[in-house]
């Protein structure tokens, strides 16, 4: 991990590990056992801010960024403590000894990938909550993505693992749905019980916009065969593919800072801080919610909406389609929770 974060969080690498992991009581999370009927059918989705987020200059406040993690996280799951809700993320009968993935995207370089300081404070809340450090293990594409994160690569299990596809390696047989025919990291398909999907909000020249379910692409083996057609279908199908639907239980999205054109990679000149997490088990609904954030920049900044430039994001149109039925894309059937 990152150097300038090592003191604060050491202590945490032998934590506790007796207890149930994230337990929560059925496949859909306790979002879904709560969905009984009216507004509480409706999925949620939580966008957290905090504009006090960054110090001088870029340099973002480590303590706010928890502090930020721990009200998106309890708005989400309506508990007053961190660990009461740290305690509901996950599938049923993930015990101990089992292992949870941090997908985090460093594909847009140390200017805009997803932050080290938000990754570490989900590791420190996983190990406080129940979970080895070993049985922690962040992780992407390869190794130059993870430090583009500010990441350091670690294999030893006595701490949180950090290391990419590049060493684990892909699965020789294909997975299948749609247009997307794929060999999946070993890693998703043989290190991880359930997935916690922290990408990076982003504008993007052929997708639209990057977020939740386009973070997937750094599970796979070709992701440059998921391009065709502005990535419509493929980020679709890509995510219905059951190892990917079933693992990936939550996102936290990382909208601490965006690039709102000229995506993927880094543009400082179209950089900008939301200084915001948006926070939800729904992939289809938080990128709905992101890029209405996204677009609302781009108007400010004088740019048009992606769908009026010709880069709607389609996909999360289809994902939400009878086909798919990865989530919702509708507002109006949106529990959205700003806090």
């Amino acid at each position: 991990m990152g150097d300038g974060m090592k003191d604060r969080r050491e202590f945490l690498k032998s934590a506790a590990t007796g207890a149930v992991l994230l337990g929560s009581q059925t496949r859909l999370g306790l979002a879904g056992m709560l969905a009984q009927s009216g507004e509480n059918s409706k999925p949620r989705v939580v966008v957290a801010r905090d504009e006090a987020l960054h110090g001088a200059g870029s340099q973002l406040d480590e303590n706010r960024v928890l502090a930020l993690l721990d009200r998106a996280v309890t708005s989400y799951f309506g508990r007053q403590k961190p660990m009461e809700a740290w305690k509901l993320i996950g599938f049923p009968n993930v015990v101990k000894n089992r292992v949870v993935g941090i997908k985090v995207n460093g594909l847009g370089g140390r200017g805009i990938s997803t932050h080290a300081v938000l990754v570490q404070a989900i590791c420190e809340r996983l190990q406080q909550a129940g979970v080895s450090a070993g049985n922690i293990v962040v992780w992407d594409r390869n190794a130059r993505d993870l430090e583009a994160c500010g990441l350091k690569i670690n294999t030893d299990r006595s701490k949180v693992r950090c290391f990419g596809s590049d060493i684990a390696g892909f699965e020789a047989e294909q997975e299948s749905f749609g247009v997307a025919h794929v060999r999946l990291s070993k890693i998703l398909t043989r290190e991880c019980a359930v997935v916690i999907n922290v990408p990076i909000l982003k504008d993007h020249d052929l997708a639209g916009m990057t977020f939740s379910m386009k973070n997937m692409y750094g599970v796979v083996d070709r992701p440059d065969t998921l391009h065709g057609n502005n990535c419509n279908p493929a980020v679709a199908d890509l995510n219905c593919i059951p190892l990917i639907r079933d693992r990936v239980c939550i996102t936290i999205g990382d909208a601490l800072s965006s690039i709102y054109q000229g995506g993927p990679g880094f543009r400082p000149e179209h950089l900008w801080y939301p200084n915001a997490l948006i926070v939800g088990e729904d992939r289809v609904a938080v990128d709905h919610t992101a890029l209405q954030i996204l677009d609302r920049k781009r108007v400010a900044a004088g740019l048009p909406t992606l769908e009026t430039a010709g880069r709607a994001p389609r996909y999360i149109d289809t994902a939400a389609d009878a086909e798919h039925k990865l989530g919702v894309n509708d507002p109006k059937r949106i529990k959205l929770i700003e806090v």
